[in-house]
Parts: structure tokens; C-alpha cells; sequence
């Protein structure tokens, strides 16, 4: 369970043999007590800014593109952002295609039999002579990739229509079906259709009430966006290189983005080229700032075992306030021990080493 901010500060105030809180008395508490609890959050900002990238901070932001749009603003509750995990891929247009908990977001066309949620597997859905369907934003004569996965519940054999067209169940765009053969593992299908309007209806159609046919997952994306990493260049190095370009407010510069860099207020990023397209999306690694705690059944964002680091450092500050060096020299000697060991779980570092040496015009024959 993970620490409250009524235990932090009883923690600090019962090692300094003072009265401690409660839960009725917290927000009204006086004097040392009050002194205490800021004390606490004072601790945990050093310990934040003491060690930097701290796994429980992490989170990766998604942004989908703007035709035409260069500057993307960074998430309001960035700390530190990881300018070397920025990715482009082309957005996922399919709303819940996973089935995590439910069948939100998908129509359901009547049949004799049912459609359902099944938390079988990851969650998946249950078409048993139903149907169900999801419209999606396409671009005309856009050629789009769709993938899926189900399973044959009891093994008959029994196809799976897959149809996209320009309403529920049609067919203008694409009309196929797909057979589970490995029984017991599911099957994976692929396939691609170019879109021929501007919405276009998926629909995934068992026709047979003889058995089960159950979604695992569906994905629909651009086919001709290729994932691929953002190199991270410098404002400076933008300036020289590529502004005049970007700048040029013309069209057929507008491309697939290839660049990222930080804008100079810190708030926010641009791509380069400027996108040509709303089909993709941004993604990026950054570490969030934590919330400070304030009611007495707030929770420590760290792991239980760095209590004592926090209550070593609010120690530190109450013997500073109470103008008692030796004791403040004892308290913060403890912390800065204790950093260290959060220092060397949660500091980033390499996983693996890696030779980055090249070697020109070697043939693999070696002379004397």
C-alpha cells in the first residue's frame, strides 16, 4: 500500500517526539506539525530533483499531426521529456479495437444469435450470427491496411466475412472472408483496401450460429506510412538547415516529418518537414511532475522503501529551523546515503554496450 502523507508526517513527528495527527486534525494542525508537513514535501521535491528520471514519473505522450501544422505544444505536465524516443507511426483509426473491457464503440447487426464482450483472452468480442461495424475518417484513394486476429471456439471451420465499404456491410471497398485452421491459436489476416470515401464502415460478420467466432483484435492504419524514428536535432541546427524550407508556406515542401527539435520556450516542439498529412501520429517518452500532496489520505507517488529518505531529509529541515546543526549534519548525512541507493535503482543507464566504432575499407584480410 502505498504511503500516505498522515504517515509521512506522524513519521517525522513521533522520530522528533512530537504529538502526532490524525485524520480529523490534519488540515487544522498548528505550529511544528504544520512546519512538519511542508517539511515533507519539501523532502520530496529534492529527492525528485536529487534524482531525476524516476520510473513511477514515466509516461509517453500521442499526438496525431496537423497537415500543414509545424509546432506541437508539449504536455502541460511534462517535467523532463526523453528527446530520443520521439516516433512517427501512422494513427490507429479503429476506436477500442483491442477489447480491453468492453465492445464500445462497435454497432452490433442482429442476427439469430448474439454479440457480446468475452474476457477470454485480453478481452475480445464474441460474434455468434452477428454482426458488428465501426465507421472510421479515411482520405479518398488512400490505400489503407487492415489487420486482425480471431478465433474458431470450437473448431468447425467457420469464415469470417470482413467488409468495407461506404455503409454497414458494404462491400465497395473490400469483400473477403477468413478461415481459423490452427485451431486453438487463432489467425492472424492481413490484407488492404483504398478507401473511396471520406467515412468508411469496417464490419466483421459470423454468419453461422454453430459457433463462436471471437475478435482477439482489429487495427486499420495508413498502408503507405512507414514507422520510423524522429532524429533529434537542435533549434540552432533547424535555423541553419531547414527554416528557409519549412518556412516557405509551400505546400510541396510538406512531407513526412523526418526531424524534431525543441523550441526555445521549453513548452513545446516542431517536426520538419512540416507534415503532409493528419495521418500520423507523435509519440515520445517524458517524465511527468508529481503532484504535491495535500489532504491527509494523499499517496507517495515513490515506492514505500524511500520513506525513510523523505522523513531524513523533513528531519534535516526541522533541526534547521530549530537551529541545531549537529542533528541537521546527522539527518542529511542519512539522506545523502540513501539517495545514492535511489540514485542506482532508478537512475537511467544503458541496458547493454555496443560498439559504435567504424571501420573504413576493411576487406577481412589481415597483412603484415
Amino acid at each position: 500500500m502505498s504511503t500516505t502523507y498522515l504517515t509521512l508526517a506522524n513519521n517525522v513527528l513521533q522520530e522528533l517526539n512530537e504529538v502526532a495527527l490524525t485524520s480529523s486534525n490534519f488540515s487544522s494542525s498548528r505550529g511544528i506539525q504544520t512546519s512538519i508537513k511542508n517539511f515533507v514535501n519539501k523532502a520530496i521535491h529534492d529527492i525528485y530533483n536529487e534524482a531525476g528520471e524516476i520510473p513511477a514519473l514515466h509516461t509517453t505522450a500521442s499526438v496525431s499531426t496537423i497537415q500543414g501544422a509545424q509546432e506541437y505544444a508539449l504536455e502541460s505536465d511534462m517535467r523532463k521529456v526523453d528527446w530520443d524516443s520521439f516516433f512517427l507511426k501512422p494513427n490507429e483509426l479503429i476506436t477500442n479495437g483491442e477489447f480491453t473491457s468492453n465492445i464500445n464503440s462497435w454497432t452490433t447487426i442482429a442476427g439469430a444469435g448474439s454479440a457480446a464482450y468475452t474476457s477470454t483472452g485480453n478481452g475480445r468480442l464474441r460474434l455468434n450470427d452477428y454482426a458488428a461495424y465501426q465507421s472510421i475518417s479515411t482520405t479518398v484513394n488512400k490505400i489503407y491496411k487492415l489487420q486482425l486476429k480471431f478465433y474458431d471456439t470450437v473448431s468447425v471451420g467457420q469464415a469470417l466475412k470482413i467488409q468495407v465499404g461506404t455503409a454497414a456491410e458494404g462491400t465497395q471497398n473490400l469483400n473477403t472472408t477468413a478461415t481459423v485452421t490452427n485451431f486453438g491459436a487463432g489467425k492472424v489476416f492481413e490484407t488492404t483496401f483504398t478507401a473511396t470515401a471520406q467515412t468508411t464502415f469496417i464490419t466483421l460478420n459470423n454468419t453461422s450460429t454453430s459457433t463462436n467466432l471471437d475478435i482477439d483484435y482489429i487495427r486499420v492504419s495508413r498502408d503507405d506510412v512507414v514507422p520510423r524514428k524522429l532524429q533529434y536535432i537542435s533549434y540552432d541546427d533547424w535555423l541553419q538547415r531547414f527554416k528557409k524550407v519549412d518556412s516557405d508556406n509551400n505546400e510541396g515542401s510538406y512531407a513526412v516529418p523526418v526531424y524534431v527539435y525543441r523550441k526555445p520556450n521549453y513548452s513545446s516542439y516542431g517536426l520538419s518537414p512540416i507534415p503532409d498529412a493528419d495521418d500520423y501520429s507523435i509519440e515520445y517518452d517524458y517524465y511527468q511532475t508529481h503532484t504535491e500532496l495535500s489532504a491527509h489520505g494523499d499517496t507517495l507517488s515513490l515506492p514505500d522503501r524511500f520513506r525513510p529518505l523523505i522523513v531524513d531529509r523533513a528531519k534535516y529541515y526541522t533541526y534547521m529551523l530549530r537551529s541545531d546543526p549537529q542533528h541537521a549534519t546527522l539527518a542529511d548525512r542519512d539522506f545523502q546515503r540513501k539517495l545514492k541507493l535511489l540514485r542506482v535503482d532508478y537512475a537511467s543507464r544503458q541496458e547493454y554496450m555496443k560498439d559504435s566504432r567504424i571501420t573504413a575499407g576493411y576487406s577481412g584480410i589481415v597483412t603484415n
